[in-house]
Parts: C-alpha cells; sequence; structure tokens
C-alpha cells in the first residue's frame, strides 16, 4: 500500500462514509443499558406516545433533569419510525456524525486535506465515536453544540475580512440548542475556552464587532420558550433543574460518581486511544519549547507545518479549559470528557503529519492503528451487550407485551425497571412499590429520589408511587401483574404467596395475580414480538 493511498479519493470516500456507517451499524446492536439509555429513551416515547412535548415524563412523572431537547427529537424520530432501541439512539448518533463532519471541514479550511482526513480516522475510529456516539444521553448531543459553537465562533473571528457574521450567528443558535441539550453548560464552556483563546491571542477588538443584537435574538428565540412554557406550567421547575441538577451536583460533594481529580485523564485514554499518547508527545514537545525559550522561528517549527498557531492555540485551550472544569467538582462521568475529542484529533493528526507520515513506515502504522481501534470497538460493543443482557428486562418485557393486556395492572416491586416500559410498549404508568415515607427521609442519590422528587411536581403523577401495602392488594385483583428482581426478598421464585411465577428472565421475574383467569390474545397483541416469541415455543 502507498503512502499515495491516504490522500486519494478512494481513501477520503471510505472516511466520509464508512465510520458513521458502522457508528449506525454497532447501534443496533445491543439492548438498552441500565439506567441511562432506559430512562432516556423511556421519556421519549413517553413523550411521543402521550403528546405531551412541554412536560418530560418517566413513568408518567415528570422528569426535570435536564432540557427536552434528546426528548423531542426521540419522539419525532419515534412517530416516524417506531419506538425501538436503534431509533432512539441514532439522535445520538447523528449528533456524533454531526460533530465529527464539522471537525473534518474545519481542519480541512486550517490545515488541509490530509491533515483533515487523518483527523476524521482518528476520530471516527475511537471508542469516544464508536461507542459514545451511540450512548443515549445527552453527553454526545450538548458536545456536539459546544464544539459546532466554538468552531463556528472562531471562524467567525479568524475571518480575513473582519469578523464573518454569519458564522457567529451559527455561533449563538449552537449555544442555543447546547443550553436545550443540556443546561447551562451548553453557553458556559464554550463561553469559557472562547473567552481564554481571545485573552491569549490578543482579539479583543473582534468581540465588538460580533452581532451581538441578532445573535442574542437568535439564541432568545430558540432557548427561551421552552422555560418560559415549563415554568408557567411547573413553577418551581427551574429552580429544582438549575439549582439542584446544575449548580448543586457541580458544587456538591453528596452526589453519586464521586471520582479523583485525575479521572479525566484516565477518561480521554480509553475514549482516544491510542491517540492521545500522540497528542501527548505534541503537548511534551511544546513545553520544552517553552522551558527553553525557543526563537520565533524554532517555535513555529513546533507548530505544525503552515498552520496558524492561534488554531493550534484554541485546541489546546478548548481541552484545558474544559478538562479543567469538569475536574473541580467531585462527580465525575467520562462522558463529560466528550466536548473535548475534535480538538484532540486536530492536535494527533498535526503531529502524525509533521513527525509520523513522512516516514516510509508512517502509513502502515496508521493502518495498523485504525484496524486495531476498529477491532477494539467491536470487542467493546460485544462486551457491553453480554453486560447489559445480564441486567435487561428485554426478555420479561417480551412476556408481558403479550400476555397482559391494556387495561392491566403492571407494578414493580424493590426496583426500577428503567427499560421495562420502552420493552414492553406500556400505555399507562408502571406502579411502583416501595415505603415512600420512610425513603423520602433516607433515600439517596438514586432512582427512588428521581422518582418522588419529580412526582411532588404532578399530585396526580405521583399516584404511580404506592405504599407497600399495595403489593397485598395486587394479591386480590385478577388483572394485575408484578415484576421484581430476582434476588428480591419481597418476592422471589421461592416466596410470592398469592401471585403466580408467570416467566423468570436474567434480571428480572414476572408474577401475576393468582386470581388471574386466562384470556383470548387481541389482534393487537399478537403483533407483538412478544407474542411470536411465546408462539414459538
Amino acid at each position: 500500500m502507498s503512502s499515495h493511498f491516504f490522500a486519494s479519493p478512494r481513501w477520503r470516500n471510505w472516511g466520509a462514509w464508512v465510520l458513521p456507517c458502522l457508528l449506525l451499524v454497532l447501534a443496533a446492536l445491543r439492548p438498552l443499558a441500565l439506567p441511562d439509555e432506559g430512562r432516556y429513551a423511556e421519556v421519549g416515547r413517553w413523550m411521543a406516545m402521550s403528546g405531551d412535548w412541554l412536560t418530560p415524563r418517566l413513568d408518567g412523572i415528570p422528569f426535570f433533569h435536564k432540557p427536552p431537547l434528546l426528548y423531542w427529537l426521540e419522539a419525532a424520530a419515534m412517530t416516524v419510525l417506531g419506538a425501538t432501541p436503534w431509533v432512539a439512539r441514532c439522535v445520538v448518533a447523528l449528533h456524533a456524525c454531526l460533530m465529527w463532519g464539522l471537525m473534518v471541514v474545519c481542519t480541512r479550511h486550517i490545515a488541509g486535506a490530509d491533515v483533515a482526513r487523518r483527523a476524521a480516522w482518528m476520530f471516527g475510529s475511537s471508542l469516544a465515536f464508536l461507542i459514545g456516539g451511540q450512548y443515549v444521553n445527552h453527553d454526545m448531543m450538548v458536545a456536539t453544540w459546544m464544539g459546532v459553537a466554538i468552531w463556528c465562533f472562531a471562524r467567525a473571528l479568524m475571518h480575513d475580512a473582519g469578523v464573518h457574521a454569519g458564522w457567529a450567528r451559527w455561533g449563538f443558535v449552537a449555544c442555543a440548542l447546547g443550553v436545550l441539550s443540556k443546561g447551562l453548560i451548553g453557553l458556559l464552556l464554550p463561553g469559557l475556552v472562547l473567552f481564554v483563546w481571545i485573552a491569549y491571542t490578543w482579539q479583543w477588538r473582534k468581540i465588538l464587532a460580533l452581532p451581538w443584537v441578532s445573535g442574542l435574538l437568535l439564541f432568545a428565540v430558540i432557548a427561551l420558550p421552552w422555560f418560559v412554557l415549563a415554568a408557567r406550567e411547573h413553577p418551581d421547575m427551574l429552580a429544582y433543574m438549575f439549582g439542584k441538577h446544575q449548580f448543586g451536583r457541580y458544587t456538591a460533594t453528596t452526589f453519586n460518581n464521586g471520582r479523583p481529580w485525575w479521572f479525566y485523564g484516565l477518561a480521554i485514554t480509553v475514549l482516544m486511544f491510542p491517540w492521545v499518547f500522540v497528542v501527548a508527545a505534541d503537548g511534551v514537545q511544546r513545553l520544552r519549547a517553552v522551558a527553553l525559550r525557543l526563537s520565533r522561528s524554532e517555535a513555529a517549527h513546533v507548530d505544525a507545518g503552515h498552520v496558524d498557531a492561534r488554531w493550534v492555540a484554541l485546541c489546546w485551550i478548548w481541552i484545558v479549559a474544559i478538562l479543567g472544569f469538569f475536574s473541580i467538582p467531585n462527580s465525575k462521568l467520562i462522558g463529560y470528557a466528550l466536548p473535548v475529542m475534535p480538538a484532540l484529533a486536530v492536535l494527533g493528526a498535526l503531529w502524525w503529519q509533521q513527525h509520523v507520515a513522512p516516514r516510509a513506515w508512517g502509513c502502515w502504522a496508521f493502518v495498523v492503528l485504525v484496524v486495531a481501534n476498529l477491532a477494539l470497538a467491536v470487542v467493546a460493543q460485544v462486551s457491553a451487550a453480554r453486560y447489559t443482557a445480564q441486567r435487561s428486562t428485554v426478555d420479561v418485557a417480551q412476556v408481558l407485551a403479550c400476555a397482559a393486556q391494556p387495561d392491566d395492572v403492571v407494578a414493580a416491586v424493590d426496583d426500577y425497571p428503567y427499560d421495562l416500559p420502552f420493552y414492553a410498549q406500556l400505555t399507562h404508568p408502571l406502579e411502583v412499590i416501595q415505603d415512600w415515607d420512610t425513603l423520602r427521609q433516607t433515600a439517596g442519590d438514586n432512582w427512588r429520589r428521581e422518582l418522588f422528587e419529580g412526582a411532588d411536581f404532578d399530585a396526580r403523577a405521583a399516584r404511580s408511587l404506592v405504599p407497600m401495602a399495595r403489593l397485598q392488594a395486587l394479591k386480590q385483583e385478577p388483572r394485575a401483574w408484578v415484576l421484581a428482581p430476582n434476588a428480591s426478598p419481597v418476592l422471589n421464585a421461592q416466596s410470592h404467596e398469592g401471585f403466580t411465577l408467570v416467566a423468570t428472565g436474567q434480571a428480572w421475574s414476572v408474577f401475576r395475580s393468582s386470581l388471574a383467569l386466562e384470556r383470548p390474545e387481541t389482534a393487537e397483541q399478537k403483533g407483538l414480538r412478544g407474542c411470536k416469541h411465546q408462539g414459538e415455543k
């Protein structure tokens, strides 16, 4: 294989099509991961089913942890294509493709086609893109819109003839969509990156030339209406979303996912392996240059080729500012590192193009690393699918979808099966049996608090949170189904007086009242996967 292959149209076309297509294929190969994917996919399904596009709901209960853009897009997609895990993941995957595509376009602008193609393969073959890009939550969405905002404002400020108003307006639009994706960080973090970059490159005067009036108007028209309307419907919503779940999570030490300060170093190593080591080599080289006080000509050599040093500075500030911001709070998640992936890919491609590509073995080394990374992504996908299947309710959901009629009572005890309503396509809220009075005083940062805090916004929806006495009452209900974890101390295969064990899955068991009567399947039920599964037996 010749090194000219990487500069060929054939290579470019593969980079443009194979990686996004692989992402979409991988998105169809595993069940919903718990709790996140089950939670967020179900909120979108419920929105599509109920027609309530104002209030995101989980089990019919208001869910105001995050703004609604993910749910809107899921609901729209599910309305057209049906409620499946793949459809829910497509919303996230298409955002990942947007992040990838815009990175390629901008890199071609600042460093040429060869570097752009290398950046495309570096990011596109990473776990960040192939796994993180199909995980149903808000992280990839907000990362995408933050990246779009940074690229657009940077293009606007770096325009040869002064500030480009069009690019800047797209930046304001991206910030608005970032806020609708995950709240204030969609505006705050692009602003932080750009502020530090502008200060470093001394472009203060250009700030005044930005189209502030039209830009802020676009931002307000896109971002604000939902918050205003939702706050009118639920007066305490803004304090709950921004106070408790944004400022509170950032400053408190009581939430889950406590990690050490160096966590994101490990996160980007996993997400961007092995290319992160290329970026590290570039970073070491630049630190040495600073330490040795290189001359202007020597320093220019460090900045790969003829690339404007301001673009390189933007990428480094992008990484350091965002990772530094997320390293401060005690609560840390690997998805919070996703916004820096485009900058890592650009820096890695620049360094590789300058130091490795000219070598005789550079072409083959790049191919080997790309192929190895793709294989790693496939292995990670298979492993994730096996792990998820051990916790999933998809097996018992098939039974329930076939056997339960739409007006039957379906309840859960000892835990909340996030993915069951989605897989069983329930049309009514799942009754959740717990000692809720006690839990309001003792529950930590978990699914129980998630439900009863949401129920405070809607007294009618709160009726689905029922006390333990409800379990005894369901024994006398001939149309009752109860789900319990296989290890439940309350209801299990050995102890289920008053209930009949219907099916035992990998993680959950489904019971029904012993008074239940056998009834024929409806025509609607016969079309469900669960009924097909049953019929094969």
